[in-house]
């Protein structure tokens, strides 16, 4: 690999001339793509929660060599109440918004998640997708900050942009979603509410844990799944917007129809991983309309391919592909979309 990126010969975006809107794909796609389904919804639960439940049988039963096997069974599961939650989040799961706000939060109680926090940020991701100094989500540091930055922050920033990517997720977690002074009015006490849900539920549940299973417990019965949660989430998310040739674009250039058709990436993982995790990975659709259900991706996902698939990115997810990422992917670039930090480094 040479030392700096290749401007890509195509940039995936909509022809700026187009002046194509959001809602010219919504119109495109079946009403079907909208439709909840309590008994699609609920199955999908049910189904997670035994899922989630055999994996703690396995850890408990598992002898030690089959241990990692089972953590990555458990862990990905987890993930799967998170994916639940998401749709909670975004209202999809259920009509009524007591039932999403309950579900959401029980989902999101075993990974320690206070819910309207992630919630409320998640949705700003959603508004400002791609977008310069706005969204929230894996966006590349512009290369005069990070010049600014002590040496202790650029190693870590290196890491979290780097190989060691799968704990990004964990950052985030911790230095985002407890601060509810980021949030005004009827934002902030729904925030501290779920704060306080999580702090509650790990102040009894982590102790109980300990004090029957001891340290060893809580590390192969909580943290180590905790992890592997983690690692999906740090990956689902670099992948789902980053790419060397996805841009993150300034407010005044920004398009928001380019942004959530052609700047989110629709990656195909392992089967069984897409069934654990609800197909969260069907990624475009989400970003067309966070309304459509999980259950109902990859229907819409047909349609937006059959009427838009000139402008999609389509990755399969590999070694190859998260080595190019965390290669490449490093700070903004105006002009190639990302500059790598050796690139960087060498030109200093």
């Amino acid at each position: 690999m040479t030392a700096s990126i290749a401007k890509p010969d195509k940039l995936l975006s909509v022809p700026a001339e187009s002046n194509l809107k959001l809602k010219d794909i919504l119109k495109t796609l079946p009403r079907e793509c909208f439709q909840k389904s309590r008994r699609k919804a609920w199955l999908t639960l049910t189904i997670n929660v035994l899922l989630v439940g055999l994996g703690y049988l396995s850890l408990a039963i598992a002898p030690w060599f089959l241990l990692p096997v089972a953590w990555i069974f458990t862990g990905t599961a987890l993930t799967g109440f998170f994916v639940v939650g998401h749709d909670c989040g975004h209202r999809s799961f259920a009509n009524r918004r007591w039932v999403n706000d309950l579900v959401g939060h029980i989902m999101f109680l075993p990974l320690i998640y206070p819910f309207h926090s992630w919630r409320l940020l998640h949705n700003y991701h959603h508004k400002h997708t791609n977008k310069l100094n706005e969204d929230n989500a894996w966006q590349p540091w512009q290369q005069d900050v990070y010049a600014g930055l002590g040496s202790p922050l650029k190693w870590i920033y290196r890491r979290m942009r780097g190989r060691l990517w799968w704990l990004a997720s964990v950052i985030h977690w911790a230095a985002m979603h407890f601060d509810w002074t980021r949030f005004e009015g009827k934002q902030r006490s729904q925030v501290k509410l779920s704060v306080l849900v999580v702090l509650v539920g790990a102040a009894i549940g982590f102790p109980v844990l300990i004090a029957t299973t001891g340290i060893w417990g809580f590390i192969k019965f909580w943290l180590l799944p905790w992890l592997v949660y983690h690692f999906w989430m740090s990956t689902f998310t670099l992948v789902h917007h980053t790419a060397p040739e996805i841009p993150f674009t300034a407010a005044e250039e920004w398009n928001e129809a380019q942004a959530q058709l052609s700047g989110t990436v629709h990656c195909d993982y392992p089967r069984w991983v897409e069934f654990f995790c609800h197909d969260i990975n069907v990624h475009v659709p989400h970003h067309i309309s966070t309304a459509i259900p999980s259950y109902n991706l990859r229907l819409a996902y047909r349609s937006i391919k059959e009427n838009w698939g000139e402008y999609l990115n389509e990755k399969q997810f590999s070694w190859s592909l998260m080595k190019e990422i965390t290669d490449q992917c490093h700070l903004y670039d105006p002009d190639e979309c990302y500059r790598s930090f050796k690139d960087f480094h060498a030109s200093k």
